[in-house]
């Protein structure tokens, strides 16, 4: 993951994290339509060699989104559950939109406790 991908990910300061995942068939594709559709409305970025894209929703919600050979990876920080849950469902709606000829993909998420509570 290059520097500025790492930076925009560690700034999240939530406290709630889960990791998802999505198997999907093209998984850097629908990574690059998600960051360029939500570009016009916050700062992505997308580093193409790692098939890493970064979307700070806001200071306390950040989504990482990786390209495995076999689907999407995901790990999303906000600042408790409810919005974690919520942030969820828009990063799915969003993803299946663009990966529309396999759509609806079939999400797991696994919830990360804080070692800090």
């Amino acid at each position: 993951m290059s520097d500025q991908v790492g930076e925009q990910a560690n700034k999240a300061e939530g406290g709630y994290t889960a990791t998802g995942f999505a198997p999907c068939e093209k998984p850097e594709k629908y990574i690059q339509q998600v960051a360029k559709h939500w570009s016009h409305k916050f700062a992505t970025s997308y580093d193409e060699g790692d098939g890493v894209g970064v979307f700070p929703f806001s200071e306390h919600t950040v989504a990482v989104m990786t390209a495995k050979p076999d689907g999407i990876a995901i790990t999303l920080t906000a600042a408790d559950r409810e919005e974690n849950e919520r942030m969820r469902g828009v990063i799915e709606r969003h993803i299946d939109r663009f990966a529309f000829r396999e759509a609806p993909l079939t999400y797991t998420w696994d919830e990360i406790e804080d070692p800090r509570q």
